[in-house]
């Protein structure tokens, strides 16, 4: 993954970390709403300081979670989302309001689970029932606590809250560990379907290298050509000029018919590896046809297209003989440059005329169309 999209998926992760706490801390101020209502209705055992203190108390852990969060130092925990962490800190808080509640804890005590929702999609199996546990043993304890302070009035009560309260936190196991597998599969589905995906990529680039490439030489084809050439004509740029050749291997009917195909194959794929040697990176080379060839040679000027197409042809004269005793090998070029305002037929119909001249000169050099206007 290049940097800019590791970037990308930190900045979305962490705005969907923000919106998890900002849900998260929006349910902290119902439940202080609901305390308030309960504490005014007779049904909290404790004073209004001991209100007030729990409130604040709880808008001082959320913002100092919200300060983690919006400064981005979550992101050096294993876990970004801290979701384990707040889970834990939303029991505790429970389980202080349960102890306050006493016998209006009833209406609460689903509430016991809530924190538990924020987990359910999120975190591993293990940590779930970790948490789910803790859930129950924080019931379970402030029972104990309550029986040895003599609180503890109903001992049946409590043992249907505790067992409701452990039905409900099986159940929420069971659909974790449901949602996590199915996650899973999905998981593995989409990896599945992204190896298929890249499969199915890499086949259509096969495919496409060989509609675009001349089996024999394995340069671009004609067809491929005329399209790459198109698309730069169009993008060239006022003041801007690229070279255009049309070349031609001298006498190669003759190689064919005196030293046999196989040699004029050979011939071909020379002068093809002896292009690649002396053409700039960016610069296209294709087979036009049997034995001639046509570049194009990107933000060029005269000069250079001449002296390109000159080191070509003294390279593939000085190539040493190929297999079947060809050992003459000379080339002409007909060169002419395109500008913004050219045709690409127009372009190619002067680079061929300008190869008429260079072979009616006796081959073996390269002519410029800009030198060549008929009268």
């Amino acid at each position: 993954m290049s940097t800019v999209s590791q970037r990308v998926t930190e900045h979305n992760l962490q705005k969907l970390f923000i919106k998890r706490f900002l849900l998260a801390a929006s349910s902290y101020l119902i439940m202080l709403m609901l305390v308030g209502v309960a504490f005014l209705g007779g049904y909290f055992v404790g004073t209004a300081e001991t209100v007030i203190g729990g409130g604040a108390l709880v808008l001082l852990s959320q913002g100092v979670l919200g300060g983690v969060f919006f400064t981005r130092r979550n992101l050096r925990f294993a876990d970004p989302s801290l979701t384990e962490a707040q889970i834990w800190l939303g029991i505790a808080w429970q389980t202080w309001l349960l102890y306050h509640l006493d016998n209006a804890r009833g209406p609460f005590m689903m509430i016991y689970v809530v924190p538990l929702m924020f987990g359910l999609f999120h975190l591993p199996r293990a940590v779930f029932l970790r948490c789910a546990a803790l859930v129950f043993l924080s019931f379970i304890g402030l029972a104990v606590y309550e029986a040895g302070e003599g609180r503890l009035h109903d001992m049946g009560l409590v043992a249907i809250q505790a067992a409701v309260l452990f039905i409900v936190l099986f159940w929420l196991c069971l659909y974790a560990n449901y949602v996590q597998a199915s996650r899973q599969r999905m998981r593995q589905r989409r990896f599945a379907l992204q190896a298929h995906q890249d499969t199915l990529r890499g086949m259509m680039r096969q495919l496409e290298d060989l509609v675009a490439t001349d089996e024999l030489t394995g340069l671009f084809n004609r067809r491929h050509f005329l399209r790459l050439a198109s698309r730069e004509l169009q993008a060239l740029r006022p003041g801007q000029t690229h070279g255009l050749a049309l070349i031609d291997l001298d006498h190669f009917k003759r190689i064919n018919d005196v030293h046999g195909h196989a040699a004029g194959d050979a011939v071909l794929q020379g002068f093809a590896q002896v292009a690649a040697a002396c053409l700039r990176e960016g610069d296209v080379l294709a087979r036009y046809g049997g034995e001639e060839f046509v570049l194009l040679m990107l933000d060029s000027d005269a000069e250079r297209l001449t002296l390109c197409c000159e080191r070509l042809r003294l390279a593939f004269a000085a190539t040493p003989p190929a297999e079947g005793g060809v050992t003459t090998l000379s080339l002409c070029a007909g060169m002419t440059l395109l500008g913004p305002d050219d045709q690409l037929d127009d372009a190619l119909h002067r680079a061929d005329k300008a190869l008429y001249r260079a072979k009616r000169a006796g081959r073996n050099r390269c002519v410029a169309a800009w030198e060549c206007v008929d009268a």
